[in-house]
């Protein structure tokens, strides 16, 4: 098949990392004496999560990008709700739920402002990246202020759940099997 652009292909390249991000989580958590098969699906959802959210937020990556910038090349956009689709945003906020009820089992004492900071971190970051991999490498997206904000909410949704959880009947023994510390013995709805 004919590729004019030289397009990339992502999955040569994210499997391996969701792989790394596997193993050296996973080789944190022996070096600390805390690994077990629970702690371990945390290690592999993050790196499942790394994985997916590499793929289809960095990629496509052209070799060959198109001498004139095609229409959807805007470089970054700042205006909060302008010509944002609701599907763009349901789908921001389902992909980051993930990340909001996996943060809280990785940190020691998991305070709300501590997980929506990572959260913000972590968007900001894949923002930040994809507006580099769009001047360096001919990238496909955009990096958008909104996409920041509804990635935001869901990771506040998925901890929110998670907290739900943990209120449930036999909840937070269960959660406990998967946390990485044992903290300071207090909730993690404690703030």
């Amino acid at each position: 098949m004919n590729d004019p652009f030289g397009e990339v292909p992502a999955l040569p390249i994210v499997v391996p990392l969701g792989a790394l991000v596997f193993v050296l989580l996973c080789w944190r958590l022996h070096a600390r004496g805390r690994f077990s098969l629970p702690r371990a699906a945390v290690a592999a959802a993050l790196g499942v999560f790394v994985a997916g959210i590499a793929a289809n937020t960095v990629f496509p990556v052209f070799l060959r990008a198109p001498a004139h910038p095609a229409p959807w090349w805007s470089g970054v956009v700042l205006a909060p709700f302008a010509d944002y689709e609701m599907e763009d945003a349901l789908t921001n906020v389902i992909v980051f739920v993930p990340l909001g009820i996996l943060i809280p089992l990785l940190l020691r004492r998991p305070r709300w402002w501590r997980v929506v900071i990572t959260v913000v971190g972590t968007s900001l970051a894949i923002e930040l990246t994809q507006l580099a991999v769009q001047d360096l490498a001919g990238g496909g997206h955009v990096a958008d202020v909104n996409d920041l904000i509804f990635n935001t909410l869901g990771g506040v949704i998925g901890y929110g759940l998670l907290l739900l959880f943990g209120l449930l009947p036999g909840g937070e023994r269960i959660l406990e099997r998967f946390r990485w510390s044992d903290g300071d013995g207090r909730s993690p709805a404690a703030i």
